[in-house]
């Protein structure tokens, strides 16, 4: 049996390592790869180990299922521009006329199914698809897509959360599943407050972690010393919260309720930084709240 063939339109990192994973696992026919040029979508296509680079939509042949793998402030747009190729392609009178693309085919047994990867938009982006009677999705994967080559070893096991019709989350929760995916269903409108908690558990570590050495930087602290105390810090608080748990892991003063230590250091970051200081007050609120609540004595 043939398997299900996959158009990718957007090659970044997320899109080159799904693709890849579903290459390596037979799950998808990689078919045809579109990025913002000819030259990347064919590095694409050789990191995925296959599929076929093209420069424009029209070139695009039908598929199964496709995945628009760009970023989200594109990503409305694209979906209008590959819904206006295909109408204008099964329209007859065309001005494309005698050298109709390979998007027009005949009437497919398979109605398409069409996904996007971001984290924070619903498929209500994907509309213009859906008035052509497509089957529409999001697909977003609770991973740190930093390099794509990493991120295919660190995949197995990475959650999932599938939002959308059901005929598009029908086919795309076992082709997640089958490289290594948990899946979950995702109510729409609930998307950007999950979007922005994957935000506080990865993203604004980095931010974190610049303004410390920062302010170490300003009070003195040895150049040299700061990767050490990056490596040594960062590591052992992972260690912690992964085998404790967050809320028992929390240490400082709001652990302590020292709310008096809090107060005069947030003047000192607020004195230096006025943002940095803004965001030990807030953070330092959240944390005695954490404190309040939590059950176990602190680490």
């Amino acid at each position: 049996m043939a398997r299900p063939t996959l158009n990718l339109v957007g090659a970044g990192r997320v899109g080159q390592t799904l693709a890849r994973l579903w290459q390596q696992q037979g799950t998808f026919a990689i078919q045809d790869v579109l990025t913002t040029s000819l030259s990347s979508a064919q590095a694409a296509c050789g990191f995925i180990g296959g599929g076929t680079a093209v420069d424009t939509l029209q070139a695009l042949r039908a598929a199964d299922v496709w995945m628009l793998a760009v970023p989200d402030a594109q990503l409305a747009h694209m979906a209008q521009s590959l819904a206006q190729a295909i109408a204008q392609q099964r329209t007859p009178q065309s001005r494309h006329g005698a050298c109709a693309s390979a998007l027009r085919t005949a009437p497919r047994a398979v109605v398409p199914v069409v996904f996007h990867c971001s984290g924070a938009l619903d498929a209500g982006q994907l509309a213009p698809l859906a008035a052509l009677g497509w089957h529409t999705a999001s697909a977003h994967c609770i991973l740190s897509f930093a390099q794509a080559a990493t991120a295919v070893a660190q995949f197995a096991g990475t959650p999932c959360a599938l939002e959308g019709d059901a005929g598009a989350c029908n086919t795309l929760r076992p082709a997640f599943t089958a490289i290594g995916a948990q899946c979950f269903d995702l109510a729409s409108e609930h998307k950007l407050l999950y979007h922005a908690a994957a935000v506080f558990a990865t993203n604004f570590l980095p931010v974190l972690q610049t303004v410390a050495e920062e302010a170490w930087q300003a009070t003195g602290v040895p150049a040299p010393l700061i990767p050490g105390l990056r490596a040594s810090l960062l590591a052992k608080a992972v260690a912690n919260i992964t085998t404790l748990g967050p809320a028992a892991a929390l240490t400082g003063p709001a652990a302590r309720g020292d709310t008096a230590a809090i107060a005069r250091q947030a003047l000192a970051v607020g004195a230096w930084d006025a943002q940095a200081g803004a965001a030990y007050e807030a953070l330092s609120a959240l944390a005695l709240r954490i404190a309040a609540h939590r059950t176990t004595p602190p680490a």
